[in-house]
C-alpha cells in the first residue's frame, strides 16, 4: 500500500474512529505504517441543503457497529490483537463527535483496550506525511470545516495563516446549494467538474489579509451575482464554478507561498477534503514550478484526503507509543480544538 519510514513494530495495531462531520470512518493501521482497512460511510443530504448535526449523528450511530465489524474483517484482525482504540476528540460537530466517542468508550471497556484521544487536524497532517513521505512540508489543510496554512516547529504544528470566517470547503459547498448541485459524492467534486466547462471568468472579491483569508463575503458576492446574471444568461453555472475556484484557490496558493518563503521549505502537503481537487493541486504545482529551485506538491486522492478512520488510527498510534493511553476521564469531545494546542511528542526534528 505504501512505503513508509519503518517507524514501529508491525505488532502494534491501532483502530481509529472518525466522525467529526458527515463521514463515519473506521480504519486499522499497523506500527510500520501499513493500512490494513479503512472503511467509510458518508451522509448525503438532498440538493439545496446541508448536513445538520442531529441527523448526521444519527447516521453515524446507524453505521458505526457494522463498520466496526467490516474494518475488523477486512484487516483480518480480532479485537484481542488491537493495542489501542483511537478516536477524534475534536474539532468537529458536537453531536457527531459524541455519537462516535460514546461507542468507542463502550468498546474500550468491553474489549479491555486503552483509548487515545486524537486532534482531527493532526490526524490529517500525519496521514499526509506517512502516505506521501513529505519530509518537512508546509501544510495546506483545506476542508469543509477548516482552512489553515501550517508548518512544524519545535513540537507543534504552527498555524501561519487561516480563514477568519468560514472554511473554503464551506464556501464551495454553500455555493453548490445556491445553484442546486447534488451533494453526491460531494458538492465540491461537482463544482470541480462543472468548472472544467466554464469559459468566462466573472470577477468576484479576492480577500487576503496578510497570511489570513476570508470567504464569507465572497460567498455573499457570488450568490448575488448568480441571482442577477444566471436568469439573464449573462453567465452560466459552469462560469461561476470556474470563477469561484480560480479565485479562492489563488488566495490559498498566495498565502501558502508566503509560508514557504518564511520557513524555507520547498514542499507543500495538501490535506483535507478540498485537497482532492485536482485544479487546486495544479495551481499549487504551477507556483512551485516558478520557485528556485522548483518545489513539489505532495497530494493524495480521496481515500486519504477526505475524513477517514485510518488517519485517526495512525496519529493515535504515534501518540500512543510516545505518551501511552488517554485516561478514561479525559476521553471527552470538544467542538473547538486548535491544531497548535497539541504537543507533538513523536517528532524531535
Amino acid at each position: 500500500d505504501m512505503e513508509t519510514q519503518a517507524l514501529y513494530s508491525p505488532d502494534i495495531l491501532v483502530m481509529g474512529f472518525e466522525g467529526s462531520a458527515n463521514k463515519i470512518g473506521i480504519g486499522i493501521v499497523r506500527g510500520d505504517g501499513h493500512i490494513l482497512s479503512n472503511v467509510r460511510e458518508t451522509f448525503v443530504s438532498p440538493p439545496g441543503t446541508g448536513f445538520l448535526p442531529k441527523e448526521t449523528a444519527e447516521h453515524h450511530r446507524n453505521h458505526i457497529l457494522s463498520l466496526t465489524q467490516k474494518a475488523l474483517a477486512e484487516a483480518n484482525v480480532t479485537p484481542s490483537q488491537l493495542s489501542a482504540l483511537a478516536y477524534t476528540k475534536g474539532p468537529g460537530m458536537g453531536p457527531c463527535l459524541r455519537s462516535v466517542a460514546v461507542v468507542v468508550r463502550m468498546l474500550s471497556q468491553m474489549w479491555k483496550k486503552p483509548m487515545v484521544a486524537v486532534n482531527h487536524c493532526v490526524g490529517h497532517i500525519e496521514m499526509g506525511r506517512v502516505v506521501t513521505q513529505a519530509q518537512n512540508p508546509v501544510v495546506l489543510y483545506v476542508s469543509g470545516g477548516n482552512s489553515q496554512v501550517i508548518a512544524y516547529a519545535k513540537n507543534r504544528y504552527r498555524i501561519f495563516g487561516e480563514t477568519i470566517d468560514i472554511a473554503v470547503g464551506n464556501c464551495l459547498d454553500r455555493f453548490a446549494r445556491i445553484v442546486n448541485l447534488s451533494n453526491a459524492p460531494s458538492p465540491g467534486y461537482n463544482i470541480e467538474q462543472m468548472a472544467k466547462k466554464g469559459t468566462k471568468f466573472i470577477e468576484i472579491p479576492y480577500v487576503v489579509k496578510g497570511m489570513d483569508v476570508s470567504f464569507s463575503g465572497i460567498l455573499s458576492a457570488i450568490e448575488e451575482i448568480a441571482k442577477r446574471k444566471l436568469p439573464t444568461g449573462e453567465c452560466t453555472v459552469e462560469d461561476l464554478c470556474f470563477s469561484l475556484q480560480e479565485t479562492v484557490f489563488g488566495m490559498l496558493v498566495e498565502t501558502t507561498e508566503r509560508a514557504l518563503a518564511h520557513v524555507g521549505s520547498n514542499e507543500v502537503l495538501i490535506v483535507g477534503g478540498v485537497g482532492c481537487n485536482v485544479r487546486l493541486q495544479e495551481m499549487m504545482q504551477q507556483m512551485l514550478d516558478q520557485r528556485h529551485p522548483p518545489g513539489k506538491v505532495c497530494a493524495m486522492d480521496d481515500r486519504y484526503c477526505i475524513d477517514n478512520g485510518a488517519m485517526i488510527a495512525w496519529a493515535g498510534l504515534l501518540q500512543f507509543v510516545k505518551e501511552g493511553p488517554t485516561p478514561l476521564e479525559d476521553t471527552d469531545t470538544t467542538q473547538r480544538f486548535r491544531t497548535d494546542a497539541v504537543f507533538v511528542s513523536w517528532r524531535d526534528d
